[in-house]
């Protein structure tokens, strides 16, 4: 070798064994020199990025990181008009109380990292109950912080690489059913009058009580999530849309211990009086298991109106009813233009739940002369196998439910000498269903082609042109070995 590749041989070393100096000989004990870097998909991406760890986080599951969340937000908060923050929270498991989050934020977990709620009660703040509830949904008064909350925000992202969310709820639960908790608990995530929300590529388990819960908000987009909770869990639903409009809910997974998916909009009066309903509310490709409760319920809090949901394909398993109306007497409000097609499901109580007695109250203020409207359902293109009940249909002597579509639908009972159907003040029409439905649902040919009497309408709404974008998280880092 010529003295001129020798040199550049001897550079070359020279640069390794710096590097290596730099990496282990810093400091006096040994670190680590790694450079992390992942993409994902989101419609915003984000000019800076930190890691938890760059705010002190420790991921050994003892720890406690509530201060480092809260101070990584507020940190990011600051580039909220420049370029947005994303925080990073890398394999670990990540012990920390409430947190809330900002603008312009992304908060991205890594495959192995688990986002671990405190069980230490003392460590959830008070705060008011929701305006549209008047109390407490457990309890009167006020209630728990959720874990990830926000209010008043705009452009938000919670997305990962099936990182997980436990929400550590079994105490909780022990709690709620021995009457224990003076407040109502919180929630996992519940984002609040917000404005550009996408929820996706996450795992959540074990709540406290509802898992995602946005409420007072718009422009919602829940994707590729997946629900775990014990089937005897008080409470755990999935997804709850309150007071929301414009919501995409698509490709989750939920195993509950009660709704998969509710959607609500305030209680009796108070519902009433803030007026504000959940609308364009457009769920597909949901599997879900629920033995004691639906697979999508309508209520029971719906003071505030509910309109212009549409659910497609749809697959449900051991669960006690497929769609469930739940409503009553002072509730007012209204449930209307429901489109549900494409649904298969096997092992239910019920396929079709409609219910206008389901009088839980927030207090004894309310006016039982405000009776809801419940008018235009339509179910259409569903089979269903080994069934107890197809249809539960109870609508209000003095509000019947009006204009409600069956068709295509076949069901396989379990026990063939059972009663298929069990109606009272409802009225509307089906088509190609068996086992026949209700006299109160007389056959009808409606439409010749398509969903039947009750045609599925074109979804055209805007949540559908979003557009996701390759985003890139990439923060050299020097710090402490695992050891």
């Amino acid at each position: 070798m010529d003295l001129q590749g020798k040199t550049a041989m001897s550079s070359r070393l020279l640069v390794l064994l710096s590097a290596i100096a730099f990496c282990l000989l810093i400091t006096s004990h040994p670190v680590e020199c790694r450079e992390e870097s992942f993409e994902y998909l989101a419609p915003s991406c984000r000019k800076h990025s930190v890691s938890i760890t760059d705010f002190g986080g420790v991921g050994d599951g003892v720890t406690v990181n509530t201060n480092a969340f809260r101070n990584a937000v507020a940190h990011l908060a600051k580039f909220s008009t420049d370029g947005g923050g994303q925080l990073y929270v890398p394999p670990g498991r990540w012990l920390t109380g409430p947190f809330n989050l900002t603008s312009a934020f992304t908060l991205y977990l890594h495959r192995d990292a688990v986002i671990l709620a405190s069980q230490d009660i003392s460590q959830w703040p008070l705060i008011d109950a929701l305006p549209s509830y008047g109390r407490g949904r457990d309890a009167p008064g006020g209630r728990y912080s959720s874990l990830i909350s926000g209010t008043n925000l705009s452009d938000v992202v919670i997305t990962g690489d099936n990182g997980t969310i436990d929400g550590q709820g079994e105490i909780w639960w022990k709690m709620f059913r021995s009457k224990q908790l003076n407040y109502t608990r919180g929630y996992l995530v519940e984002l609040m009058h917000s404005d550009g929300i996408v929820i996706s590529n996450l795992t959540f388990v074990n709540s406290t009580a509802w898992n995602i819960h946005p409420v007072y908000s718009r422009n919602i987009i829940v994707k590729g999530v997946t629900i775990l909770a014990s089937l005897t869990s008080p409470n755990t639903d999935g997804i709850n849309p309150d007071s929301c409009s414009h919501v995409r809910i698509e490709d989750c997974y939920i195993v509950s211990g009660d709704d998969c998916i509710a959607i609500k909009s305030g209680w009796d009066q108070y519902g009433i009086a803030f007026g504000m309903p959940s609308k364009h509310i457009y769920i597909r490709r949901l599997t879900c298991i629920s033995p004691t409760s639906a697979v999508i319920a309508l209520g029971s809090e719906m003071s505030g109106g509910i309109r212009d949901v549409y659910a497609e394909d749809i697959v449900a398993i051991n669960s006690e009813t497929g769609v469930r109306i739940k409503t009553a007497p002072g509730r007012g409000g209204f449930i209307k233009k429901i489109y549900v097609r494409g649904m298969t499901m096997h092992t239910m109580k019920w396929v079709f739940g409609m219910t206008g007695s389901y009088g839980q109250h927030p207090d004894d203020k309310y006016d039982p002369n405000a009776l809801p409207v419940v008018k235009g359902i339509c179910y259409s293109n569903m089979i269903a196998h080994n069934v107890t009940t197809a249809g539960k249909l109870l609508g209000i002597p003095k509000a019947p439910f009006t204009h409600i579509s069956i068709s295509n639908v076949t069901i396989t009972m379990a026990n063939r000498t059972s009663r298929a159907w069990n109606c009272s003040d409802i009225s509307g029409k089906s088509r190609n269903v068996t086992p026949q439905p209700c006299s109160l649902l007389p056959a009808g040919h409606g439409r010749k082609h398509g969903d039947g009497p009750c045609h599925f309408p074109k979804v055209k709404d805007h949540t559908y042109n979003v557009k996701f974008k390759v985003c890139t998280y990439k923060n050299s880092h020097v710090g402490d070995k695992d050891m």
